[in-house]
């Protein structure tokens, strides 16, 4: 038997260390929902403790029912038959599983047929269906489109469309690419006519849409006549019909289950969602950051595969007389791969319980001025003082922005080194069919590239490293109660410092061709230095989790040191070369 929840102890421990207290009680409206719903909890220990029960659920259905297929899955693969997407067979039955268990919904409200659960738990949720099978994760963790819909739509879409999501009738794409216009989504060019009636009309093409064949898409059009930038942009929820045709599928390298479509719009009708112009600047940014956190647990999951792999095959493989797993270059190469794994997961689920803060105190606020304008009493409980909770959501806004790169970059990356030494474990066999690790690589491949390639990762975060964003949430790790590990964070504070030389002599420079060069540096440095804190908090009652932070941040402070050296010694002057050097 074989669970994936009950089976890994570092995800147990990540969801009791995880401080939901605040975050629960105000997504639960102080547990009033439990008036109105009766698998609503009544306190913040009845919510972990459906929380866990739900985990284990899904552990049990990683494990033992969509992991077995998950090999079938990759060789059929998707295919396009008469115009229409066809799955494989291990998709769509893991999808009637995951359904049946009422895990559509995760996060959606319960009035409409939702769990209500937070972003740290289905984060968990994704990363466990990922390590059974990413490609599945890429048709049923696409359901938190419904997110959108829920934050943005009026009530009357609402209304129509996320009862549809939460009981897994429908699945849904993010419509947002084109053949010219891929990262730079400024550039959509896709049509949207309005009609007389209020409805829509979208023409043009979609590329690279993940599971384009979904009944519901939110398409990123161009709504302003004459206009060539983002200010032209709406969002629009297109519901499958013959005016939208899919031309093709793509040939893909890894995860072959989940569908990569060209779509072509003819007069498609489709649904403004909120407001016009705010298409790309609101909608899409916070669809993507949903789907950026999506993509790092996806990472996390291969790599937790990958890891498991690799101690297996190393256990079990004999050369000279004994397993390959004695071998002292072998348990380097696993504890590096599992101490990352772990480092990655602090970061993942930071980031995670920053979101949930900044989602429930928009929730709160919404409350309180509904209330005011209302001209009723503000709702029961703390968390009354709208200036203040004003001040809070800004904060925990830009820790959102710097925070969500932060994780995509570090657990992609770090999933792609894993399933790297996973192979080199493995050696000739990992390169054969007949082990599942060279999927792991195919796999993992991709999660650094779509949602925003690292390279993009590292503009969206180098203004919070650079700025005080960063510096002030090291301040708070640094405050915490480390007396367990002072030597240890004697350390880790020398790398601190290193990070803000190295910070301070790209700021000092004034050269943006400087700061861009070393941007991925300075990005890598501040992961680093964030997992090293994370690291520490876990081991100050755990003996094992001691010993991954000390070989962590043993690799992390040398890792920094000879980032900071070449920071610190670098001359603008120099990047001139850098035409001739990259040159063909």
């Amino acid at each position: 038997m074989s669970n994936f929840f009950t089976d890994n102890a570092d995800l147990r421990q990540t969801l009791r260390s995880l401080d939901l207290a605040r975050v629960v009680r105000l997504r639960e409206d102080g547990y009033a929902q439990a008036r109105d719903f009766a698998y609503a909890p009544g306190d913040f220990d009845d919510a972990l403790d459906s929380y866990t029960r739900t985990l284990e659920i899904v552990g049990d259905i990683a494990g033992e029912f969509v992991e077995p297929r998950a090999e079938d899955v990759d060789r059929a693969g998707a295919e396009l038959v008469e115009g229409e997407v066809v799955y494989a067979p291990g998709i769509v039955e893991s999808l009637e599983r995951l359904t049946q268990a009422d895990l559509m919904g995760i996060t959606l409200p319960r009035k409409y047929g939702g769990l209500n659960f937070p972003v740290s738990v289905s984060v968990m949720i994704v990363e466990m269906v990922s390590r059974a099978d990413p490609a599945l994760m890429n048709i049923f963790g696409l359901q938190d489109i419904s997110e959108t819909v829920n934050k943005f739509a009026d009530d009357e879409m609402k209304a129509a469309y996320l009862p549809r999501f939460a009981s897994g009738e429908v699945t849904g794409s993010m419509a947002l690419t084109e053949p010219e216009a891929g990262s730079d989504l400024q550039n959509v060019q896709l049509k949207a006519t309005e009609q007389p009636d209020g409805t829509w009309r979208l023409n043009g093409v979609k590329r690279f849409i993940t599971n384009g064949n979904g009944r519901i898409s939110l398409v990123l059009a161009r709504s302003e006549e004459g206009t060539t930038d983002a200010r032209g942009l709406s969002m629009f929820l297109y519901e499958r019909d013959e005016h939208m045709r899919i031309r093709r599928l793509e040939d893909k390298l890894g995860i072959h289950g989940s569908p990569t479509c060209e779509l072509q719009f003819d007069d498609a009708p489709a649904l403004l969602i909120g407001d016009r112009r705010r298409g790309l600047t609101t909608y899409v940014m916070s669809l993507m950051n949903g789907a950026r956190i999506a993509i790092a647990a996806q990472a996390q999951g291969i790599a937790e595969a990958a890891f498991r792999a690799a101690a297996k095959y190393a256990a079990e493989r004999i050369q000279f007389g004994a397993p390959i797993g004695d071998l002292t270059a072998v348990k380097g190469l696993l504890a590096d791969m599992r101490v990352g794994i772990e480092a990655a997961r602090a970061l993942l689920y930071e980031t995670a319980l920053i979101v949930d803060t900044k989602e429930v105190l928009e929730h709160r606020i919404a409350q309180l001025q509904a209330a005011e304008k209302a001209g009723e009493a503000p709702p029961a409980g703390p968390d009354t003082d709208i200036k203040t909770l004003r001040g809070e959501l800004k904060t925990y806004t830009r820790l959102a922005a710097l925070y969500t790169p932060l994780a995509k970059a570090c657990c992609t990356e770090m999933a792609n080194q894993v399933a790297y030494d996973s192979l080199q474990v493995h050696g000739g066999s990992g390169y054969m069919r007949d082990f599942a690790v060279e999927r792991y690589a195919r796999d993992a491949r991709i999660t650094n590239i779509y949602e925003g390639t690292t390279q993009l990762q590292v503009v969206a975060a180098i203004g919070g490293v650079l700025g005080g964003t960063l510096a002030g949430r090291l301040d708070q790790y640094d405050a915490e109660d480390f007396s367990a590990t002072l030597e240890l964070l004697a350390r880790v504070r020398h790398a601190r410092a290193r990070l803000a030389e190295a910070t301070a002599r790209v700021r000092d420079a004034g050269d943006v061709r400087f700061r861009d060069f070393h941007a991925r540096r300075l990005t890598e440095m501040a992961i680093d230095v964030n997992c090293a804190y994370l690291m520490l908090r876990a081991a100050q009652t755990d003996a094992r989790r001691l010993l991954a932070a000390e070989y962590f941040v043993a690799a992390a402070s040398a890792r920094v040191e000879g980032a900071a050296a070449q920071v610190l010694g670098g001359d603008p002057s120099l990047l001139d070369a850098l035409t001739t050097l990259a040159s063909g």
